[in-house]
């Protein structure tokens, strides 16, 4: 898998401040929930995002995963608008388990 150095370095530093680093820009991006599992057939942790079909991404660390699911999720939206699909709103939390 492509390593996303720069993505989890910006999420880690993201914690240290009140507003977790973000622009106004990204604090518009919709906040799908997360399920996050660890896979012992792929030796890494799963995130799976629900509400988008087939979106989810591995990695070794909770912090790896949730950067690199971020940047499926981002792409997961830009394909559906090419495309002309619906993009399904946030629904918060959402009862899985």
């Amino acid at each position: 898998m492509t390593s996303h150095g720069p993505v989890l370095s910006k999420v880690l530093s993201r914690a240290s401040d009140n507003t977790h680093g973000l622009s106004s820009e990204e604090m518009k991006v919709p906040k799908y929930e997360l399920i996050i599992y660890w896979s012992a057939e792929d030796e890494a942790l799963i995130a799976e995002v629900p509400e988008l079909p087939g979106c989810m991404a591995d990695g070794q660390t909770y912090e790896e995963v949730v950067a690199r699911v971020q940047v499926v999720i981002d792409e997961w939206i830009a394909t559906a608008k090419e495309l002309g699909r619906p993009i399904p709103e946030p629904k918060g939390r959402l009862i899985y388990a």
